[in-house]
């Protein structure tokens, strides 16, 4: 029985890099390559650079960005937590309870370190 169990986790294996890369495979196979000039320039929005194309951006974007994705994602594990919210047990709901409550001390531990201010 056990190793019926680890034939199929194998076969899961096998399809997940199956899935995603067949389709990559054989695009590159079956893909016109007629490589140009300005195929090959750095694309910004239609619009020509100008000087270096390497800039600096400040660390701040990125750690607002990855607070929002952080925020975003805890989102959808509340999301089944709210729709179910009559039918779970006590607690449940003071797991979820205490959950938002360290939602809320990461917000404000990001509020005071001043991250959430776009300057």
């Amino acid at each position: 029985m056990l190793v019926n169990d680890w034939l199929f986790i194998g076969i899961f294996f096998l399809i997940v890099a199956v899935f995603p890369g067949a389709p990559i495979l054989i695009a590159g196979l079956l893909a016109p390559k007629r490589p140009t000039p300005a195929k090959s320039e750095t694309y910004e929005c239609g619009i020509e650079t100008v000087g270096d194309t390497w800039v600096q951006f400040r660390v701040q974007y990125y750690v607002f960005a990855l607070t929002f994705l952080v925020f975003d994602v805890e989102l959808v594990f509340l999301f089944p937590w709210a729709v179910a919210f009559n039918q779970i047990p006590l607690a449940g709901v003071l797991s979820g309870i205490v959950f938002v409550m360290i939602l809320f001390v990461e917000l404000l531990a990001a509020w005071r370190k001043g991250v959430l201010e776009w300057v």
